[in-house]
């Protein structure tokens, strides 16, 4: 070999060596710099550093993400904040894995992609979180506004009357499809922004055509005209004339229920100053009993029964009971139950 030929390999492998290092210089260089053709949910982050891949993911792909959302019904409507939402991607882990990715290759292989210009074609995910527990808060919030309970057909009953309430059908926010479709809107920038709930409806358990059957008797009270009314299934069957509480002693006003019933009855004398040396004792069935035939109780001593100072009927006598005459107490007395209402006013 001669000494020219010497001279020019030397000088080749110089060059070669030096082209190495450059190279390696080169590729040191590039260790903190995202390789063209990465993206990070779509985001191209090619050529950008930490800081500038994190500032782009975050300006693209979280920033549209980051709005509130509203829930509407019936006129009303509800705002679940974007603060409460709690929008968020680990940006730190997917911006490591773009840089991790720009050096998957063996130095070679990345020389000559810095030559040719060549790019990656890397995709990379980003793990976008939201609250699941702000929604589902929000979501009984919505609820506890829009649900309401069926009502049951009820009976409004007045001195001489009784009117039935009409059922109503009650509604329940379809809560599970609600808070699917809040969890689809917060991860879709184009969602629309307005949900509109839906509900369904809830039956009550009493109709206004059940409930005359929940009632077979019902008794109605008039102290202004001295009428007692029998209703059977809300339909009147029987009027009256009765004796009520004289003035400072009067039949207790409101609604009640026939607490005993009982045939023949004692008279146990309230303690009250007004029964005098009786007060506290108990009369037996007789001539001193005022008690006749009959009692049905209605409320703390006062109650329904026959007597026969029927010259007292049609006014207010009584020491609060409400007296009738001892035939109408005895037909009375067979067509009502313990627990039949009675509603006294007037």
């Amino acid at each position: 070999m001669g000494l020219k030929t010497q001279i020019a390999i030397v000088a080749l492998v110089a060059v070669l060596a030096l082209g190495a290092v450059a190279g390696y210089a080169y590729d040191s260089s590039q260790k903190d710099t995202i390789a063209d053709g990465v993206t990070i949910a779509g985001v191209d982050v090619g050529g950008m550093d930490e800081a500038e891949a994190k500032s782009a993911v975050s300006r693209q792909l979280l920033g549209p993400l980051r709005h509130s959302l509203r829930v509407g019904y019936d006129g009303e409507s509800w705002e679940l904040s974007v603060k409460s939402l709690k929008v968020h991607a680990d940006l730190d882990a997917a911006v490591e894995e773009a840089l991790a990715k720009s050096r998957d290759e063996w130095l070679p292989g990345r020389l000559v992609r810095y030559v040719t210009g060549d790019s990656l074609d890397a995709r990379v995910p980003a793990d976008v979180t939201y609250s699941k527990r702000a929604i589902n808060r929000f979501v009984r919030h919505v609820a506890h506004e829009v649900d309401r309970e069926a009502r049951n057909a009820t009976v409004e009953p007045s001195p001489d009357s009784l009117t039935v309430v009409k059922a109503r059908n009650g509604r329940k926010l379809r809560d599970n499809l609600l808070a699917r479709q809040l969890e689809a809107a917060v991860l879709n920038a184009d969602a629309n922004r307005m949900i509109a709930a839906r509900t369904h409806y809830t039956k009550p358990t009493v109709t206004g055509e059940e409930v005359a059957s929940r009632y077979p008797s019902y008794l109605t009270l008039d102290r202004a005209t001295f009428t007692l009314r029998l209703w059977k299934h809300l339909k009147l069957a029987k009027a009256y004339t009765v004796a009520v509480g004289q003035e400072g002693l009067e039949t207790p006003e409101g609604l009640y229920a026939i607490q005993e019933k009982e045939e023949n009855p004692s008279w146990h004398v309230p303690d009250s100053a007004w029964a005098g040396d009786l007060a506290g004792q108990v009369i037996p069935p007789g001539p001193a009993d005022p008690i006749k035939a009959r009692w049905m109780g209605i409320f703390e001593g006062a109650g329904i029964h026959g007597t026969e100072e029927t010259s007292s009927l049609g006014s207010a006598a009584s020491h609060g009971c409400v007296r009738m005459s001892i035939p109408d107490v005895e037909e009375l007395y067979d067509q009502v139950e313990v627990g039949t209402p009675i509603y006294i006013g007037g």
